[in-house]
Formats: C-alpha cells, sequence, structure tokens
C-alpha cells in the first residue's frame, strides 16, 4: 500500500496542529506489524518476528482481474514464521462493483477462517490515478459509500466478519464526505506517515486499530502499530 504525494504533503502540513501526543501514545499496549505485496520480492518474517513483530497483512487481489503472484509466498511464509496474518484487496471502485471486488477477494485469498491466526480481510481504499478517473474513482461521494457498503456487506455474507478499511483521513473526508457508515462494524487501518501520531481519525471511528506509520520497514513492506494488546490482535483474529 502506496500513499500519493498529496498525502504526503498533507500529513506534513498537519503533523505539527493535529498530531496526538506521543506520550498517549507511549501509554498504551501496542504490537508491532507490517504490510506486504509483490513489490516485496523477499520478505524476512522470522527476523520480523523475533523483533516483536506479530502480524501481517498481504496483498491478495486488486479489482476482479488481479491476484498478486507472492501472495502465497508471503502468506506461507509468514505462516511459519508464527505471525498473525491476513490478506487485503486493493480496491478499483470505478471498474466493478464492490460486491463483484468482495466476492473476488474472497475467492482468491481473503477469506477468514477461525484458527486464531487469521485477520479479518481488508478494503485498501486509496488514490485513483487520472486514468482511473481521479481521487474518488470518478465516483460520487453517495455512490463511493454506496461501493464500500456493497464490499463490505457481501464480505460480512460470505464469511461472517466485517473487513477492515484502510484509507487515509484526507481521501475519507475527500471521497465519502466523511461518512460514519461504518464505524461500528469495520475496524479502522489508518494511514499517516509520521513518528509524532495517527493524527485525526475519521468517519466517526472513535480510535484506529491499526496506524500504517512508516512506508519503510526494516524486515520488508510498510510498518503497522496495533492499537492494543497481544491478547486484542488475537480477538481480532479470533473474532
Amino acid at each position: 500500500m502506496k500513499l500519493t504525494s498529496a498525502f504526503a504533503v498533507a500529513a506534513v502540513c498537519q503533523a505539527a496542529a493535529l498530531a496526538l501526543p506521543v506520550d498517549n501514545l507511549e501509554k498504551r499496549d501496542t504490537v508491532k506489524g507490517f504490510d506486504i505485496s509483490h513489490y516485496q520480492a523477499t520478505v524476512n518474517y522470522q527476523g520480523a518476528y523475533n523483533s516483536g513483530a506479530r502480524f501481517v497483512i498481504i496483498k491478495a487481489t486488486e479489482g476482479t482481474t488481479y491476484i498478486d503472484p507472492k501472495f502465497s509466498q508471503h502468506y506461507n511464509g509468514a505462516t511459519a514464521a508464527g505471525l498473525i496474518r491476513g490478506g487485503y484487496h486493493f480496491a478499483r471502485p470505478g471498474s466493478s462493483s464492490g460486491a463483484a471486488q468482495a466476492t473476488y477477494f474472497v475467492a482468491h485469498g481473503g477469506g477468514w477462517s477461525g484458527d486464531g491466526r487469521t485477520l479479518p480481510g481488508m478494503l485498501d481504499m486509496e488514490y485513483g490515478t487520472a486514468s482511473q478517473g481521479g481521487t474518488c474513482h470518478g465516483l460520487s461521494k453517495t455512490s463511493m459509500v454506496n461501493w464500500i457498503t456493497d464490499f463490505v456487506n457481501t464480505y460480512h455474507g460470505k464469511t461472517s466478519r466485517w473487513p477492515m478499511i484502510y484509507t487515509t483521513n484526507d481521501w475519507w473526508v475527500t471521497c465519502t464526505g466523511n461518512s460514519n457508515a461504518f464505524n461500528t462494524k469495520s475496524p479502522l487501518v489508518l494511514a499517516r506517515y509520521s513518528t509524532a501520531g495517527p493524527g485525526p481519525i475519521p468517519g466517526g471511528w472513535p480510535f484506529q486499530t491499526i496506524w500504517q506509520n512508516s512506508d519503510s520497514y526494516t524486515y520488508g513492506g510498510d510498518s503497522d502499530i496495533f492499537n492494543g494488546a497481544l491478547t486484542n490482535l488475537k480477538k481480532l483474529a479470533t473474532g
């Protein structure tokens, strides 16, 4: 998961005024993790585990035509290292329905099982390119909320779990009108590359479940921080 330069600029501008105090973060139990895709051809899963990481989120699919070629390798490597793991779907809202993409995701690595080691799938909502219809993939705010609802409900119907939603504060406000339609169902994975904290929480979520705090992680991919103790992470996995 990579953010655009627009988000990077926004993060810098907001850092001083909107960041949560570091002291507040240090008082909370947290768990280290990371996320990866085919862009990381090799990953030191065991090194990550030995350094304290306990979870990884792995790209599985994109739209309804793309399966990440490294998904199985990453998933098996994470499992062997003892990491809690799960898949994520890179959304293409302008190309097909939310239901179609959720169905494709579940069929190609994004499902869930109650083995205590599998996270619910994650819906990755990011900025579209110009060829994809621009920042909001050519959808209005209402249409985007409807698209996400379609995905979320379909995923839940197929797995019994609500998917996590990955986004930035800026994208969520811009493309959904800061919708609060998902804050009691889907855990929030909030991206903000900063050492000062996750910043403002969009959509009425009371907190972020996972904070993607950096696009560089020592053992591969992006750095994530779970907002809670290991027992809470395991609860998220078990449902």
